[in-house]
Formats: C-alpha cells, structure tokens, sequence
C-alpha cells in the first residue's frame, strides 16, 4: 500500500513537472484519474474493454443528464418509476429480458435477435467520449452513450435516438405500442433512455 502512494506521488509530481498537468482541477480530471489508476494498479479503464461477444438484455436504462434534472426528477425513486415503465412498454414490442441479445463481433458487426426479429449492421467505439455508433443501414447511423464492466453494458440515447433503435429491431415497427412508448419517452426532457446488457 505504502509502495503504490509512493509510486502515485511521483506520478502527480512528474506531471506538473513536465507541464501537463497546470492546475488542482488538471490532476483530477478523468482522463488524468484514469492514468494514475491504470499505472497503479496495472489495470485498464471500462471503456478499454473489448465488447465482442453476446450480451442479453435484461431491462431498461435510464440516465439523468444532470443534478438539476435528479433534483427535478426525484433521483432514483423517479428514474425506478421510468425504467417500469419503459420495461413494459419494451416487452409489447418484443424486447424481453432472455429473448433478445446484442451480439457484437470482433470484425465491427452485430446482430440484435429478438424472439420474432434480426437486425443486423456494423459499429465503431468512440474511447475518448464513450460513445458507440450503430449503423443499421447506411442511412441510418445512430450514436449510443455506453459503459462497461466485464459482465454488465448500458446502452443509453436521447429519447428520439432510442425509438429510431426500437423502430430498427422491433417486430411490430408501425403498431400503437411504439406509439405509446413514444409518447412516454417525450414526457421525460434531459434523460438518457437505453438498455442494460450482461455478457453471456
């Protein structure tokens, strides 16, 4: 223990005296966090994680954009309540926890499977903004905000992204459920609406 704050002392030291680092709020920015982590411990960042294999849904996700909107909102009692809803407006259309996966392989393809429907198309990883783009058809690229741990992956979008991805993989694309999730989605302005993957 006494050995890795050593080993972080000098990493911090050696930054402001190179340069890179100018201020307090330099040393503690993310980026600079995640290095001194990686160096210490000798491991990586979530977003450095190759995401290739299956992963199964198993509910909604719902991100809040900022404190003022959790203030708003209600916090976690507001974003529970969402995520309900979401999960049986998703399940109407076909996204059900055990019968729809994202596999995503390692030549920058994937397939989404639902129990009646696939979809298919190709992706990219943005690391620098943990961002991930979706590309269904060469008309239709849609960017998704994403986090990782080895077992578990969020994949969240502004409310009109996330229809643009339900109406792609939805097997009942047109029908008044999608219309009903729309309108459930337009009632929540600054969140970030998605689904929660774990590996298989």
């Amino acid at each position: 223990m006494k050995k890795n704050i050593f080993i972080l002392t000098l990493f911090l030291f050696a930054l402001v005296s190179n340069g890179h680092a100018q201020s307090l709020k330099d040393l503690l920015n993310k980026e600079t966090i995640s290095s001194v982590v990686s160096a210490v411990t000798g491991s990586s960042s979530s977003t450095d994680t190759d995401i290739s294999g299956t992963w199964s849904y198993t509910g909604s996700a719902v991100e809040l954009k900022s404190d003022n909107i959790l203030k708003k909102a209600g916090g976690k009692l507001a974003t529970s309540s969402i995520e309900s809803k979401l999960n049986s407006q998703l399940s109407k259309v076909g996204i059900k926890e055990g019968a729809t996966t994202f596999t995503f392989n390692s030549d920058s393809t994937f397939t989404v499977a639902l129990s009646s429907k696939t979809q298919s198309g190709t992706y990219s990883i943005d690391k620098s903004t943990e961002k991930i783009n979706l590309v269904f058809s060469e008309s239709a690229t849609i960017a998704a905000n994403y986090s990782q741990s080895d077992s578990e992956m969020t994949l969240t979008f502004d409310a009109d992204k996330f229809m643009s991805v339900i109406s792609y993989v939805s097997s009942s694309t047109g029908n008044s459920t999608l219309g009903t999730l729309n309108s459930l989605l337009q009632g929540y302005d600054g969140i970030q609406i998605g689904l929660t993957l774990k590996k298989q």
